[in-house]
């Protein structure tokens, strides 16, 4: 075969393709069809609260070390009903590693945790029996909401079912109706950040810090924001 040929085979086939891609589009846009986009949300409550506990030999004014102070972190965790092996992670681990064996020359000055607890008034008790045993750096980092995935879904699901009932709302304005879907596309699912004042937070704590026995102190969590968004085409009959 020669490339005359071979090229002819070639440039025949392109052509071909390229009308089969031309003809489907056209039948698509050729059709009657109503556009709508849909978009829903909701607000949840976080139900996964992230701690960040600092262990500061500096807290104590050099009354106790870390190696004091750690071990007191534990024993009050594990009295308030923490699981530790499930909700307590250390930070920055090998970093953390390397300063260990540095003690001796003094390098070791803090050591950083991540704490998870489920609900606001956990996050307050931890706050306050930590601020009794000195332990007073710890700081809401991030809250999340553990069911995310199904909530996304049904955020979608209920999107494309207002999309379909104001499609039908409006083809039946003019006396038509809408057939079935033949375009869909997931715009966006979208969450909204919530910045904690984590300052607002200590100041909520310190009056319940002198008290002889825990009372929950009110805290303010404010409710994580997901909303879908959908664009949908419909055939009008």
């Amino acid at each position: 075969m020669n490339n005359t040929l071979l090229k002819t085979i070639i440039l025949s086939l392109f052509v071909l393709s390229s009308q089969v891609i031309f003809g489907q589009m056209k039948n698509f846009i050729d059709q009657p069809y109503l556009e709508t986009m849909s978009r829903v949300d909701t607000m949840v409550i976080p139900d996964h609260l992230f701690l960040s506990i600092s262990i500061l030999e500096s807290d104590t004014k050099g009354k106790k070390t870390i190696e004091e102070l750690e071990p007191e972190m534990v024993k009050t965790l594990k009295t308030i009903g923490i699981d530790l092996d499930k909700q307590l992670s250390l930070s920055d681990f090998a970093s953390n590693f390397e300063k260990y064996f540095l003690k001796r020359q003094g390098i070791l000055q803090s050591k950083n945790y991540e704490l998870l607890v489920y609900d606001a008034a956990s996050a307050g008790r931890v706050m306050y029996e930590l601020e009794k045993i000195g332990i007073s750096n710890v700081n809401l980092s991030r809250a999340e909401y553990s069911k995310i995935d199904e909530l996304k879904m049904d955020l979608k699901i209920k999107a494309i079912k207002k999309a379909k009932a104001d499609s039908e709302k409006l083809a039946e304005s003019i006396g038509q109706k809408i057939g079935k879907a033949i375009y869909i596309s997931d715009m966006n699912t979208y969450f909204q950040p919530v910045q904690y004042d984590n300052r607002r937070m200590k100041t909520q704590m310190a009056g319940a810090a002198d008290m002889e026995m825990y009372e929950p102190v009110p805290m303010e969590f404010q409710k994580l924001k997901y909303q879908a968004e959908l664009q949908v085409k419909f055939t009008i009959e």
